[in-house]
């Protein structure tokens, strides 16, 4: 279950509000002469106090009014006043705040009462556990402990996966608009990683029995944390390693870090093992400015097999020096200008929306939350309340999978091709979210737990973020003489970051109380680089090194590469029965006399296979997943418009930017078509693919649709593929401001009217 980050039970609250009043030492304390509760209240200092308890706290004179902010609560209190405001609900206080010297003083009781008052009423108890929620960390220790104690476990058995196996589809859909309790026991999903071999299965939690054990044949594991360290202690010991170090001036291997990269598949062309599990080296070198990306050392590149812990191979295709231009990212260098005048966002009555357990309600929103070791952010159950009846819109929507492919055909970059996902596992590097830099000041973060490599709960701090915005005018008209009539947009944001090596991926999944769901994937961070002969395009040498990128600094080139998104999107359109319909604005010849010699019109035609859906993206055609069996007050079946790009700040990649003679080609037809549909099947998870390490044939999408299904009137799984071709360029470096690429799910005929009219009027 999820927890509001820093939210302390009552007992924590306690301790943490004594010890802060003594390590503020005696000297900081004094004695109220009034009576709270029979005795004097001792006084603490607000500001110090309160900000040690991770809250804001800000000063309005003009008002005479402190603010104070965390997480869900807003506390408004004007000194001497013996009421405060939580979350616009009147509060009496015990004993009042009080100025002295200037500065602001509460009772030492002050966080208990405000805190347990029960008046922010955004977190809410969740009575019936959803069959959904993640694994506790008692559930992670206990399917651990099942399987040692069942004969099979090994010592070094590293896991790539500890979560919850997923109950059956109608039973989850019946729990989540009934309450009907689910059938299905409750069960843990595991892979293991033995040396090379591949093990997955399942653990019974309320048996305490395994339930499923099976080796996975000619499968390669994901790369797990320890292997950043394995790699790293390689190079430094490898004698061949250091002497080509040596030859580039290098001597201290200590300052060299190592980055462990994915080998791909090419046939064998690679002169590599199949068998052998393998990561290829790439290094930098620590100058001390921060930034190690900045200084590539290129042409080096060391094979490291992970079962033998050593450099087995190394490929030098010849010096070029290491860029040692100091180049930090973080304004070490620069001199600090003033700061931007406070912008505030305040929401003194409370939230608009509750988190139960990992359930989010906002308006007419019902959503599921939770962390997943692999992709990361997975919401589930997502329904729109329709004037008062809760409508299915999506079973579960997730990052699929994603591959950042290079250009450069040489040796320290043709196998470069970053499932970040399947090959790594972006759940586990999420990046925890700051307030008021990664998300706003309003946002409500959650921690999150996952298992580790070594079957070990941790929790994943600030894994998410929850937030309320405005976002325009939903829609204005003005009428001549008339009244204005306008009503602002609401959105609620579900921001995910994970940071893989040197990008920082951005995921929000958006939610407009008029039905669209945006999802919005950004990019940031440093890109990744190439040293060069060239300082600046003048030199001779320019013209071949820039070949394959751009020069971004002196000695550097930014290479040319993609981002590509794939997102799994469990539709259920008003129900599980749905179909694919496009339709296309067409001009035809008038026919119905008068001077006008052409129309507009639409012809609508039904996508009745897999194959027949896995689609370039032409948006000049409106693609709908419709259910025809229900329609609207006019008859028009209810359906949602799917957009796999709806703006961006980077050129969109139409596909991926290879020959089609590639083995990428082979392994991974995801990345080159924006629109898939196929049949559901809870074993079609990923587009790459359950294993995609070092895979040699497509076993995701192009496997899923090998079979040509029927998708018309079925329950069915929508593909959205989008993405950007990153040239680079010089407003990018050090670091990257971040650049977007949107899709878009939205409402076609699915309302009856403008969903958002009547909003601000008050409920006959």
């Amino acid at each position: 279950m999820f927890k509001p980050n820093q939210r302390p039970g009552k007992h924590a609250v306690r301790a943490l509000s004594l010890a802060l009043s003594l390590a503020l030492g005696s000297t900081a304390l004094w004695t109220l002469p009034v009576q709270a509760h029979g005795g004097a209240a001792t006084m603490v200092p607000m500001q110090k106090t309160l900000e040690a308890f991770g809250a804001t706290v800000r000063w309005d004179s003009f008002a005479n009014l402190y603010t104070i902010t965390r997480n869900s609560t807003t506390v408004r209190v004007k000194p001497g006043s013996k009421t405060a405001l939580v979350n616009g609900k009147p509060l009496a206080l015990d004993v009042p705040l009080v100025l002295r010297k200037g500065q602001a003083y509460v009772a030492q009781g002050f966080i208990n009462q405000v805190f347990q008052s029960g008046l922010d009423t955004t977190f809410v108890v969740e009575r019936t556990p959803s069959p959904l929620n993640p694994l506790s960390a008692a559930e992670i220790q206990a399917t651990v402990d099942i399987l040692k104690t069942s004969g099979r476990y090994q010592p070094g058995y590293r896991f790539t996966e500890i979560s919850v196996k997923t109950p059956p589809k109608d039973q989850v859909w019946n729990f989540a608009l009934t309450g009907q309790p689910v059938q299905a026991p409750r069960q843990a999903a595991f892979v293991i990683l033995d040396g090379k071999k591949v093990i997955e299965g399942a653990v019974d939690l309320a048996a305490r029995k395994v339930v499923g054990w099976k080796e996975v044949e000619g499968a390669h594991g994901m790369v797990l944390l320890d292997d950043f360290a394995a790699v790293q202690a390689a190079i430094e010991a490898s004698p061949e390693y250091a002497q080509a170090l040596a030859k580039r001036g290098i001597t201290d291997v200590k300052k060299v870090i190592g980055t462990p990269l994915t080998v791909g598949y090419f046939d064998g062309k690679d002169m590599l093992q199949q068998e052998d599990r393998l990561l290829k080296v790439v290094s930098y070198l620590d100058v001390g400015d921060g930034n190690y990306w900045a200084h590539p050392i290129e042409n080096l590149v060391a094979v490291v097999d992970l079962v033998q812990k050593k450099v087995v191979k190394i490929e030098d295709q010849g010096i070029i020096p290491v860029p040692m231009k100091a180049t930090p990212f973080d304004g070490r260098d620069r001199k600090a200008t003033a700061a931007p005048k406070p912008l505030e966002i305040t929401e003194p009555e409370g939230k608009n929306y509750t988190i139960s357990g990992n359930t989010l309600h906002w308006r007419n929103w019902d959503l599921h939350l939770r962390l997943d070791s692999r992709v990361g952010l997975v919401l589930s159950t997502v329904t729109y309340n329709d004037k008062g009846t809760k409508r299915k819109v999506m079973y579960e929507g997730s990052l699929g999978g994603m591959i950042v492919p290079y250009g450069d055909p040489d040796a320290g970059w043709y196998f470069k091709a970053y499932l970040d996902s399947g090959e790594y596992g972006m759940g586990t590097l999420t990046s925890p979210i700051q307030r008021g830099k990664d998300a706003p000041e309003n946002a409500v973060l959650l921690d999150a737990t996952l298992a580790d490599y070594s079957g070990k709960a941790a929790t994943v701090p600030n894994a998410i973020a929850v937030f309320e915005r405005y976002a325009g005018p939903e829609f204005k008209h003005q009428e001549m003489g008339q009244p204005n009539v306008s009503v602002e947009r609401r959105e609620l944001v579900v921001r995910w970051i994970s940071t893989v090596g040197n990008y920082d991926y951005i995921f929000d999944w958006v939610f407009a109380e008029n039905g669209t769901i945006g999802i919005n994937a950004g990019a940031t961070g440093i890109e990744a680089v190439k040293g060069v002969a060239s300082r600046t395009m003048a030199d001779t040498t320019a013209a071949e090194d820039t070949r394959y990128g751009t020069l971004l600094d002196h000695h550097i080139v930014g290479t040319t590469h993609q981002h590509i998104y794939n997102f799994r999107l469990d539709l259920d359109v008003d129900g599980e029965a749905n179909t694919l319909t496009e339709v296309d604005p067409v001009v035809l010849p008038n026919t119905r006399g008068g001077p006008r010699t052409s129309t507009m019109q639409t012809t609508t035609r039904t996508v009745a296979t897999e194959q027949e859906a896995a689609q370039k993206f032409d948006p000049a055609t409106i693609r709908l997943l419709s259910n025809t069996a229900k329609t609207n007050k006019v008859g028009n079946p209810v359906s949602y418009q799917l957009i796999p790009y709806a703006g961006g700040t980077h050129p969109i990649a139409k596909g991926a930017n290879f020959g089609q003679d590639e083995w990428i080609y082979h392994r991974l037809s995801f990345m080159d078509k924006q629109l898939w549909v196929t049949r559901y099947n809870p074993d079609e998870m990923f587009p790459e693919g359950k294993f995609p390490n070092r895979s040699k044939t497509d076993t995701g999408l192009g496997q899923f649709t090998a079979n040509n299904q029927s998708i018309t009137s079925t329950d069915n799984v929508v593909w959205l593929t989008t993405g950007t071709t990153h040239v680079a360029r010089a407003e990018e470096w050090p670091i990257m401001p971040t650049e977007w690429v949107h899709a878009l799910l939205k409402p076609w005929n699915f309302f009856n009217e403008t969903p958002t009219l009547g909003l601000n009027r008050p409920a006959k």
